[in-house]
């Protein structure tokens, strides 16, 4: 244990760190900027730069980076050493590292995508220190995080637009808690822990999928006889491999400080999940970054790929993040916590209240904050949320909810021991309430688990949605309370309203079932069962007007990210496609080929000896059939790529990609799943599910 605390944040430019090596007034000031969302004065800055410089550099690290997040959904970093020449000639040189290098960087933002924001030919952008969020080593080079913005000041890149809701969500909840009697109300934070999924498969396997190298998922393959049926995966015994990797993963992690906890197997074979412990929600976005980046970097190290696609494997269980999100002061009180008499707890009501109205009236933002090609995979099947938003409470918050609708008195059931039937096992209460596992936006005791985003996808985004459409139920909800003569008054009437207005939202049952997808659509629920469907939403104008109103997009801003995201949308369908295209062309077709050639001449054989070939001709037919329908399927893919050429705007670019170049890649993936079944194994041209997921045939 003392080797883990020793390690852990070692490579990370901390709090205790700073308090060892900062004087005294500079780490005051420090801590007053990221308390007061200031500014750092020049000296200070300078004091700083000096301080991390002289602890990186004892670390051997001889570069630094403005670490940051754009619109691409990975991380992006330009490294500068910290030499600077001394002299007229500048034969010798010294380490050098300035505030001003610490706080402002200027990469040329003319190759990152902007939506429109900006011409090619307008190179300047800047990157700024998150001073909130802690540098960090990786190798040999101090990463910085900071922000990305444009010559004009326009967010290009994720974390600024979470930066701004942060700070919206806290200034409309500290206007809420002055009006509750807090006289200086602390500053709020949003908290998040993002569960992350991933598969981990043989390296040297990988490198004969074409697919998987190019897309991150299988774009063909046949079923193997056994999936996940046994559900014997899930929480199962680790390999001693992948144990291995784990081992190694945690290390690297805990080093810059990632919280990483909880491990396990999941539920599809060759299937995992990492859990970290919640911290403030930019940096747990920069966190996230680090583990789907770790991951492969460490995986690659044991001869393993990290699949982090939000569905590799048709047939099996894909991958989600879940976002488990909070809302609690600087002094540590969670603002979503019930307490022991949630009844009568109405600070915990009213910001629950807040919680519902928004996720009710914004289900189209919620919706749009994780559509992706990858997830449109995912969401809707038996593993993961539908595509439609709603909200679990679980019993015991329903009642409440339900008795201040009625005006009623809640007298809860209290704690009850939970029996079990054996003497020997220890005695305990059990919960008020169940766990949900199927809701999209379930509440999990003192938090909320979104459980929509895919496994690949940056949470800033996700975030920024949730804090800001919460923020703006808190500004209003604020609104009514400064008006009132009776505030307690007022706090009842609006948890009322909320509950009876918007409990539609409230969903405690089998999301997964049938049956509820009938019963939301009666309830007016949105079902946007394509990234298509919902990314355009964003740019309504009562979603522009909101954002504007909040300080979090400006309404280019907003246009900007609906074209990247149509744009992201249907790049992704294209390059599966072409890479389906060849795989068919290049690996499948020959390999059918040389099989029919095989049984045509086994056939003749036979028939030349007088013996029966019935079986020989009935194979041979059955791959003539399906190699020509397989070269059916491939020549309409081929043409409804020609045609995807032919739309005018990213949004019917993603229309035709959607309705038909997807639907005409199922349709030939259809057929070569089937003729691997047929083709002799020592014919087919990749490793199959078996060989992937199990390690055999």
């Amino acid at each position: 244990m003392s080797d883990l605390v020793k390690v852990y944040g070692s490579k990370v430019f901390n709090d205790t760190v700073m308090r060892q090596r900062l004087p005294k007034e500079s780490y005051n000031e420090v801590r007053r900027v990221m308390r007061d969302y200031s500014h750092l004065t020049v000296d200070i800055a300078n004091s700083v730069a000096a301080c991390m410089k002289e602890w990186a550099t004892e670390q051997g690290v001889t570069h630094f980076t403005h670490w940051f997040q754009p619109m691409t959904g990975l991380t992006a970093e330009k490294h500068e050493s910290f030499i600077s020449p001394v002299g007229p000639t500048g034969s010798s040189v010294i380490a050098e590292f300035s505030g001003k290098e610490l706080v402002r960087g200027e990469p040329d933002a003319s190759s990152f995508p902007s939506g429109g924001i900006r011409a090619t030919f307008e190179a300047r952008g800047y990157t700024v220190w998150d001073i909130t969020s802690p540098a960090f080593i990786k190798g040999n080079v101090l990463c910085i995080p900071t922000a990305f913005c444009s010559y004009s000041g326009e967010a290009l890149d994720q974390k600024t637009p979470l930066l701004r809701s942060m700070q919206a969500i806290s200034r409309e909840a500290q206007r809420i808690l002055k009006l509750l009697g807090t006289e200086n109300p602390p500053g709020v934070r949003t908290t998040v822990g993002a569960e992350q999924e991933y598969f981990l498969v043989d390296s040297k396997v990988l490198d004969q999928r074409p697919d998987l190298l190019f897309t991150g998922r299988t774009l063909v393959g046949a079923r193997p006889p056994r999936g996940q049926e046994m559900e014997d995966h899930y929480f199962g015994v680790l390999k001693p491999r992948v144990a291995e990797f784990m081992t190694d993963l945690n290390e690297e992690l805990w080093k810059l400080g990632v919280l990483a906890k909880t491990q396990h197997n999941e539920v599809a074979p060759a299937q995992h999940e990492l859990a970290p412990i919640f911290t403030t929600t930019n940096i747990a976005a920069d966190h996230n970054q680090l583990i789907m980046e770790t991951l492969k970097t460490v995986a690659k190290r044991h001869g393993l790929e990290a699949l982090l696609h939000e569905k590799p494997f048709a047939g099996v269980n894909g991958s989600g993040k879940h976002n488990n999100w909070a809302l609690s002061t600087d002094d540590g009180e969670n603002l979503l916590d019930p307490g022991n008499t949630p009844a009568k707890n109405a600070r915990f009501l009213l910001f629950l209240s807040a919680v519902i109205k928004s996720v009710d009236e914004h289900q189209d933002l919620l919706r749009m904050s994780v559509a992706t090609a990858g997830n449109d995979h995912r969401l809707g099947a038996n593993e993961a949320p539908p595509a439609i938003v709603s909200i679990f409470l679980g019993e015991e918050l329903d009642a409440v909810l339900q008795a201040i609708k009625k005006g009623e008195e809640y007298i809860g059931p209290g704690k009850l021991p939970m029996t079990i039937g054996v003497d020997s096992l220890p005695h305990f209460a059990k919960d008020t309430t169940d766990r949900n596992r199927t809701s999209p936006f379930a509440f999990t005791g003192n938090k909320f688990e979104f459980r929509m985003p895919g496994s690949s996808l940056s949470i800033s985004g996700p975030n920024t949605i949730l804090n800001t459409i919460v923020a703006d139920a808190l500004s209003q909800f604020a609104d009514k309370l400064e008006k009132s003569s009776d505030v307690n008054a007022a706090i009842s009437e609006i948890v009322k309203d909320t509950i009876t207005k918007h409990e539609r939202i409230i969903f405690n049952g089998n999301n997964y079932a049938s049956e509820w997808v009938d019963e939301a659509a009666k309830r007016g629920l949105l079902n946007l069962t394509s990234a298509v469907d919902a990314i355009p939403l964003m740019e309504k104008s009562e979603n522009i007007k909101l954002f504007e109103r909040l300080g979090v997009f400006s309404e280019s801003e907003v246009k900007s990210r609906v074209e990247l995201s149509l744009e992201n949308y249907y790049k992704t369908i294209h390059f599966e496609a072409l890479t389906v295209v060849d795989m068919a062309h290049r690996d499948v077709d020959p390999a059918v080929i040389a099989y029919e050639s095989e049984v045509a001449k086994l056939a003749k054989t036979l028939k030349e000896l007088g013996i029966d070939n019935t079986n020989e001709l009935g194979l041979l037919k059955n791959l003539l059939k399906l190699g020509g329908a397989s070269a059916k399927a491939l020549a309409t893919l081929e043409g409804e790529l020609v045609a995807a050429d032919k739309q005018s705007d990213a949004l019917s670019i993603a229309k035709h990609y959607r309705e038909r170049v997807f639907p005409a890649m199922q349709s030939l993936r259809s057929v070569v799943d089937e003729l691997e079944t047929v083709v002799a194994a020592k014919y087919w041209p990749y490793p199959s599910y078996g060989q992937i997921l199990y390690g055999v045939r």
